[in-house]
């Protein structure tokens, strides 16, 4: 589909890469990926046409379309949410015209026998066939169900565009990119404005729907999930790995071995080659010997390896005084907007050292609830936060706060302590703020820059609770995996708010839903809580579901007209809904007993009826003992659902 030869591009004295030559065929599902400034979105600019390379050839058949979604774009003001993404068919609208003008004189006409007439009956059949065949009939199911997958409800549909933020107005250049069904995807970092949801229906949308895709994204798990061959840009060439991006990092790691020894090697053969010049230069007898040395000098070619990989690199958080057990505890928060409700009845406790997330669709209150523990807003309710909290909070405005008129080196200089003051040149180019970057002065970052620095002055505060507000957003994979290993580190207790499950991985161990004005609680990490989802409510979390808002509201009303009529007291509500957690706990937690003894009786079962344990005693006795067992927490079990039920009945 695309034919790359030769292409080279050349910003400066040395090139940002030449030499690349690669095929994109139908169906690829490509990972564009190298460290920052290797020239990733220049190359991307460069297969759409919006600029031209130094030298070679980018060969794309005239019937191929390309659709681009930069990082960066202009926006329409003028149109509604629908109106604008129906700009993606705007061919089959004019078909649509053309057709229903030919519809309209072919019925204004009694010329019924002459060519001209049967021309443009011929013609109309022609144009309406190709119509259906594009799908032109369905466009506005199309729109709906694009904008409803990257999160929009149907009552945004006759919004103005100029009422959203920057994040849900790309979501809308996404969709009509998306809707135009390009022979040719070229991504770069689509999901910087999307919450785990809308990541998760664009991958299916890739993998299943999408043509050839080339994708930039800092997103580890979301170019798993949708690639199948990685491009490296590294050193000024493009290395072609016909791998997932997980294969690609396996097999990259062998070939910067290989790179390194043949770089030693070739670095002790110009070493000898040198010495053998210095030490026979003015020996007549060996001047041949040394002129031949010299041009075999010359001709060697220079073995280049990348930068060194810093991402192995550990940061750990200073030392800081203890917190309390509990360092925040929410009881019964609420949070309004005018008439809109943000969430309500909010309770929760999280306890020192945890590491939790918080997640949901974006506006649904998760950074409303950091400000709110922060204090920077008003809200109802009860939220404490213990003594001796030292709160570090990131969040985008943290990066207005640093001083415009130092450079990046003093700005980390100024908050470094102790020996981390040796280390300030690697850290800050484990965050792309190695060699001349280092130098800037903080007025002259970008947004995302100014993001990263404010996240390394973080690193080196003495804090115990950490709010991070979408800390990876400006970060690439390096980085990244220095953040989350000191995070890991860190003795303290953090909450994240992110949508990047590769970074949550392994790193929380509970999740805090944001839905529907509620916060629920999940034990477990990501991943857990995903496939929990997927198994019980798949099509409520990735697609909104009208009937079921409805059936939330109608529920609402009833739960309100209930409490009004029960006449339970706040304080009583309360108590009773602690009983209900805890025999939950217990209710759980037999099940669990229940069974695992019920796969190791089938275990005994199945040993029993072997000839050579037929007369095992031992087993004999373990089996009787756990049927006895089984019985029991089978009985327990029962009181205890029953309890549970009457308990809840009391509400």
């Amino acid at each position: 589909m695309i034919s790359i030869d030769n292409l080279k591009v050349e910003f400066g004295i040395k090139p940002l890469f030449s030499d690349v030559s690669f095929v994109v065929n139908d169906r690829d599902k490509i990972a564009l990926v190298g460290k920052n400034g290797a020239g990733k979105s220049t190359m991307l600019k460069i297969l759409c046409g919006l600029q031209k390379p130094t030298s070679g050839t980018v060969s794309i058949p005239n019937e191929t379309t390309i659709g681009y979604l930069p990082q960066v774009m202009v926006l329409q003001d003028n149109t509604t949410v629908k109106e604008e993404t129906r700009k993606a068919f705007s061919g089959n609208i004019r078909m649509k015209e053309r057709i229903a003008q030919m519809e309209k004189e072919i019925g204004e006409r009694t010329d019924y026998d002459s060519d001209s007439y049967m021309e443009l009956v011929q013609k109309y059949s022609t144009e309406h066939e190709r119509f259906l065949m594009m799908g032109g009939a369905n466009y506005e199911a199309e729109i709906e169900r694009t904008l409803t997958g990257l999160g929009f409800a149907r009552s945004d549909f006759d919004r103005p565009t100029s009422e959203f933020s920057g994040g849900w107005r790309m979501r809308i250049e996404l969709a009509k990119i998306l809707l135009q069904s390009p022979d040719v995807l070229l991504l770069d970092e689509p999901t910087n404005h999307l919450d785990i949801e809308s990541i998760q229906w664009l991958e299916n949308f890739l993998s299943q729907s999408a043509k050839a895709v080339i994708l930039v994204s800092h997103d580890r798990a979301f170019i798993n999930h949708v690639t199948n061959r990685t491009l490296e840009i590294s050193c000024g060439k493009v290395v072609d790995y016909k791998v997932c991006y997980n294969e690609y990092i396996t097999l990259r790691k062998e070939r910067r071995e290989q790179q390194l020894r043949a770089y030693e090697n070739q670095q002790k053969e110009i070493a000898d080659i040198k010495d053998f010049i210095e030490r026979f230069r003015y020996k007549p007898t060996k001047a041949i010997q040394v002129q031949s040395r010299i041009k075999q000098l010359e001709k060697i070619v220079p073995i280049e390896i990348d930068e060194i990989d810093n991402s192995a690199m550990r940061l750990k958080f200073p030392n800081c005084i203890r917190s309390g057990d509990y360092p925040i505890i929410c009881d019964d928060v609420r949070k309004d907007y005018d008439k809109h409700t943000v969430f309500e009845m909010v309770t929760l406790t999280i306890k020192r050292g945890e590491k939790v997330a918080f997640v949901g669709k974006n506006g649904e209150g998760k950074s409303t609830l950091v400000k709110c523990i922060m204090g920077e807003i008003p809200f109802d309710g009860s939220l404490k936060i213990a003594h001796n909290v030292q709160i570090g909070y990131f969040a985008q405005n943290q990066a207005q706060l640093l001083d415009e008129n130092l450079t990046v080196f003093e700005t980390i200089d100024r908050v470094a302590r102790g020996d981390i003051r040796l280390r300030i040149n690697d850290i800050l180019g484990a965050f792309m703020f190695g060699g001349e970057a280092s130098e800037k002065k903080v007025k002259v970052l970008s947004g995302g820059e100014r993001s990263r620095l404010a996240m390394i002055r973080l690193l080196l505060e003495p804090v115990n609770l950490l709010i991070l507000d979408e800390p990876t957003n400006h970060l690439d994979m390096q980085s990244k995996d220095v953040l989350k290993e000191a995070i890991k580190a860190f003795d303290g207790t953090a909450i994240i708010v992110s949508h990047d499950r590769d970074f949550l991985d392994g790193l929380v161990d509970k999740v805090y839903e944001f839905s529907n004005a509620r916060v629920k609680e999940h034990l477990g990490g990501i991943y857990d809580f995903l496939r929990h989802h997927e198994v019980d409510s798949i099509d409520q979390l990735f697609i909104p579901n009208q009937k079921n808002k409805e059936q939330t509201a109608t529920d609402k009303a009833k739960n309100k007209d209930h409490d009004n009529e029960s006449g339970i007291s706040y304080q009583e509500r309360k108590e009773i809904q602690k009983r209900i957690r805890k025999a939950e706990r217990d209710v759980e937690g037999c099940e669990a007993k229940i069974e695992a003894m019920e796969k190791r009786l089938k275990e005994l079962d199945g040993l029993l009826c072997e000839v050579e344990h037929a007369c095992d005693m031992e087993l004999i006795t373990e089996y009787t003992s756990t049927k006895k067992a089984l019985d029991e927490e089978n009985a327990k079990w029962m009181t205890l659902s029953e309890s549970l039920e009457k308990i809840k009945a009391m509400l």
